[in-house]
Formats: structure tokens, C-alpha cells, sequence
């Protein structure tokens, strides 16, 4: 195979792999994601003793086919970017490679082929091919707002837990071994676990006041489960009411030329240098580092 022919077969595996704005991308993402699921569906049912004993043949041979495939792609991938190691290194790169590694690893380690359920992590590629990206802007406000709540939070947390300590200690004192208190710290495990109203019954108090003090310590777990949604739903307020101020300063000023919509309409094409998205309908050069969009023979 001449350069030319390598480069025109390398463009054009680009486009399939990379790109799902084309019928063939599609139809690649599309079936790379049936191969995903059927491959965690086969996982799933392996761990079921009886489907095991009947199937274990069909279903590791399953897997294996699937693995190969899988590999396969990982390969393919590699070899249809200019940096390879920007690939490898990357997001997706690193799950491509995790999702495919176990299987592997199961012939060396046991107890490993159960790790290929990572591969549930690939259909997180469903945004890139339903555009779903765009859509994400709520999720990146709420993500903005907890980060603007850490401290708050964490004096929050750490108030929690002093409480926990103290409560716990003095129903140690109040129940004793008999109860099951049998040390503080088992103690405080009882006491989170019952602030946090999970309440898994394992340790219960017997005593009147040992009975009084869990239903005070009840009564504050509602109170504890709230204040750190409050305190995240008052910042996300916050966030959004500064949005719509910003706005409103905005309207004030001359309107902008609206673009045109081919302007503003992103596709799924896939730089073939730094794999960056997003790119606007048409656009020839990446955004980001300015190298062709097309792989040219």
C-alpha cells in the first residue's frame, strides 16, 4: 500500500471513528454502543451462578469475541490520529483502555473479569453522538455551586461529626455492653448511622434516656440531611440571580448582529491532532491547535 493510499484509508477511518455526523459514524457509535451493552449484559449474567453453570462456555467465548473487538477498535484509534498519545491520554482514551484490559487480566489474576463492567463508563459517548453537550450547562452551574459551598459544607460536616463523637460517648456511657455499645467507637458508628436516618437496626438502645437521646438524635438528622442542600440551593440561587443581573445590563447596550446559523451549529467532528469537539458546521481548521479538520491523502 502506497503513502498516498495509507493517508486516503487513514481519512477515511478518521471520519467513521471519530466523527458522528455521517451516516457511517453514526452507524459505527451506534453499534459500538450495542457491542457495550450486550458486553455488560454478558457480565451481569456470568455472575449468576446457575446461568454460569449452564452458559460458562457461550459466555466467556461471548466476551472474548468481544474483548478482541474491542481491542481492535483501541488500535484503530490510535492509529487514525496524528499524536496517538494525546489519545491515549486522554478521557476516553484511558476508558477504552480500562474496558479492555480486564479480560486480559483475568489469565493472570483471578478475580479481575468482573472489572470489565467499566465498560458501562464508554456509553458516555451517547452525549457526543445525540449532541447532548450542549445541554449541559445545568449540570455545570450545579457543579459550580457545590464548589462555591465547599467551605461551608466542610465546617458543616466537621460540626456533624464532633456531634457524632459526643452523642456517641455519652450512649456508651448510657447503654453500656449490654446494649451492644460495646466501645465508643461502635458507639459513633450507631450514632452517624442514626443521624443519617439509614438506621440499619444492628445496635439499638434499651434504656428510657438511652431511648430519649436516639429520638433527639433522630429529630436532628432531619434538620442534618437539610442544611447542606440549603446551603448548595442558596448558592445555585445566587449564581443564577447574578446571571439574570448580568443579563439585564447587557440588554441595556446595542443589540449584537445575530449570527448566522451555520455560525453558531456545532458538529461532532473530531480534530485528528488534539481531539478537540465541538467544532462549528464547515470549519476547516480546529479551533484549538489550527490543524486541518481533513486528513488529506
Amino acid at each position: 500500500m502506497g503513502k498516498k493510499q495509507y493517508k486516503n484509508w487513514q481519512a477515511k477511518l478518521h471520519e467513521i471513528i471519530y466523527e458522528a455526523d455521517t451516516p457511517a459514524g453514526k452507524l459505527f457509535d451506534v453499534v459500538l454502543l450495542i457491542v457495550i451493552l450486550a458486553s455488560i449484559v454478558l457480565v451481569m449474567l456470568e455472575s449468576v451462578k446457575s446461568i454460569d453453570k449452564d452458559y460458562h462456555d457461550f459466555l466467556n467465548i461471548s466476551e472474548w469475541i468481544i474483548t478482541i473487538l474491542f481491542t481492535i477498535e483501541y488500535i484503530l484509534r490510535i492509529i487514525t490520529v496524528k499524536r496517538p498519545i494525546k489519545y491515549i491520554t486522554s478521557f476516553y482514551g484511558i476508558i477504552d483502555l480500562l474496558s479492555t484490559l480486564p479480560k486480559y487480566l483475568s489469565l493472570i489474576f483471578a478475580g479481575t473479569h468482573a472489572l470489565v463492567a467499566l465498560r458501562a463508563l464508554r456509553l458516555l459517548r451517547v452525549f457526543r453522538i445525540l449532541k447532548l453537550a450542549r445541554f449541559l450547562g445545568a449540570s455545570n452551574h450545579l457543579a459550580s455551586a457545590i464548589k462555591a459551598s465547599r467551605a461551608k459544607i466542610s465546617v458543616f460536616l466537621f460540626a456533624v461529626i464532633i456531634a457524632a463523637t459526643i452523642f456517641g460517648t455519652i450512649m456508651y456511657l448510657v447503654e453500656g455492653e449490654a446494649s451492644g455499645f460495646s466501645n465508643i467507637p461502635k458507639s459513633i458508628y450507631w450514632c452517624i448511622v442514626t443521624l443519617t436516618t439509614v438506621g440499619f437496626g444492628d445496635i439499638a438502645p434499651v434504656t428510657p434516656l438511652g431511648q430519649f437521646i436516639a429520638t433527639i438524635i433522630m429529630i436532628l438528622g432531619y434538620g442534618i440531611i437539610a442544611v447542606p442542600t440549603g446551603i448548595v440551593s442558596a448558592e445555585y440561587t445566587r449564581k443564577a440571580n447574578n446571571e439574570d443581573s448580568d443579563k439585564k445590563k447587557d440588554s441595556d447596550l446595542p443589540p449584537p448582529v445575530p449570527p448566522h446559523p451555520s455560525d453558531v451549529h456545532l458538529n461532532s467532528q473530531s480534530c485528528p491532532s488534539c481531539l478537540a469537539h465541538n467544532h462549528k458546521d464547515q470549519a476547516d481548521f480546529c479551533y484549538k491547535c489550527g490543524h486541518s479538520l481533513h486528513l488529506k491523502p
